[in-house]
């Protein structure tokens, strides 16, 4: 890695904060999970706050799966009855949470995993609308104390997205929403979701037609007239959301590229689709 490059971040980003979903298909492609440890590695070491939220829907699916219990989605969210939260608790809590912390302790980091239940981190109730999703849930507040704590300390955090209520229900929560809450929260400088492509496409079957800058009027328009559709629908609006509240800037990047991240932060482009609150003219 050019050492330039690390000198140019650690001056730009020490002492900041930034908020990476990790998620999708690079979580089963070893390579590309490895590059993006290194690299979250790398700006920790930098004096830089990395916090690292997680999903884990290949691994809870593959779990169902052993027990016999059918995954049902509605409306692109995880239907979760009684047996299925305990599930995913114990998939997101005590396998994809700790293979991460081990991952990053493996490339000489010091990560320390735990859920949005500990401390309070994450407060939710149940999420209603047109269908009952079961032990599904809506943030309601997010404390940021527990994880300015552990990155004082010299830890990474790695947060999984369940959250409790007082009555002590566990829910589910999509991860892309509260990694965009907790950015948020934090006032990030930057944030970042992690998938499987380039970022959003103005013709999805062309690769060239990247959106390289968007911002918040530009990004709800371009859902009304539909070119962002589908799955894309909510990672913007997670985005939107961040960059409204406080957020430097986001980006919805395609994470199996080698050292993309640290690239795009040192040079605010490079790749991804990058979301501002407003572009200047």
């Amino acid at each position: 890695m050019n050492a330039t490059l690390l000198t140019a971040l650690e001056a730009k980003y020490r002492g900041k904060h930034i908020v990476i979903k990790y998620g999708g298909s690079i979580m089963t492609d070893e390579e590309a999970a490895a590059s993006f440890i290194r690299n979250v590695v790398m700006l920790h070491n930098l004096g830089i706050g990395v916090i690292l939220i997680h999903g884990g829907g290949p691994a809870i699916n593959a779990m169902l799966h052993r027990v016999g219990i059918e995954s049902k989605f509605i409306d692109g969210l995880r239907h979760t009855d009684e047996a299925t939260i305990e599930i995913v608790q114990m998939v997101l809590c005590g396998q994809v949470n700790k293979d991460l912390s081990r991952l990053i302790s493996l490339s000489g980091g010091k990560a320390l995993g735990i859920s949005g239940l500990d401390a309070g981190i994450i407060t939710a109730e149940k999420k209603t609308g047109k269908a009952d999703l079961g032990f599904v849930g809506r943030i309601t507040t997010i404390n940021t104390m527990p994880l300015l704590d552990i990155l004082n300390a010299g830890y990474i955090p790695v947060l999984s997205t369940l959250g409790g209520d007082k009555a002590g229900n566990v829910y589910n929560i999509n991860a892309d929403t509260v990694a965009g809450e907790v950015a948020a929260a934090l006032n990030a400088s930057a944030f970042f979701l992690l998938t499987d492509v380039a970022g959003i496409l103005r013709d999805k079957d062309d690769p060239e037609s990247l959106i390289k800058a968007i911002d918040v009027p530009q990004a709800e328009q371009a859902i009304a007239d539909g070119v962002i559709a589908g799955g894309m629908i909510p990672k913007t609006q997670c985005c939107i959301n961040a960059v409204s509240h406080g957020v430097e800037r986001a980006y919805i990047i395609d994470g199996r590229k080698k050292y993309l991240l640290l690239s795009i932060l040192h040079r605010n482009d490079g790749g991804g689709t990058m979301f501002v609150r407003r572009l200047k003219p």
